[in-house]
């Protein structure tokens, strides 16, 4: 499958793992907005501390505006393979296309070290 149009650069395995393991801390002890709608007024209202996008999602155009948003407000924007993964780690029973980490909880050391990591992969691109 093709990368969607709004993927703007390849996540290395290791930090897909820990962008999971970052989701599962702020959902057991911080907090998670879930879904496109809810992670664009997240992130424009500035208290998104991470987003994370799943790259299987159709159509591409309902996530192609949040990397320009993170850009614009400097939030770390991760991608996921899949938006089923995603679901389950967000503890949901159906698939979600974003989720945006509000309050890290447990993973906060967790949460800015990957937020530099992907910072610096996004200004490669």
């Amino acid at each position: 499958m093709a990368k969607a149009s709004y993927v703007k650069f390849e996540m290395p395995k290791d930090i897909v793992e820990s962008v999971y393991e970052a989701i599962e801390m702020a959902r057991d002890t911080g907090k998670l907005r879930k879904g496109a709608n809810e992670v664009t007024k997240t992130i424009e209202r500035g208290k998104a501390k991470m987003v994370v996008l799943a790259e299987d999602v159709t159509p591409p155009e309902i996530l192609m505006h949040i990397p320009y948003l993170c850009s614009e407000k400097s939030v770390p924007l991760a991608y996921v393979p899949s938006r089923h993964e995603l679901g389950n780690t967000a503890s949901l029973k159906i698939p979600t296309t974003a989720v945006a980490i509000t309050q890290p909880g447990k993973g906060k050391v967790l949460v800015e070290t990957l937020s530099k990591k992907l910072l610096e992969l996004n200004k490669k691109e």
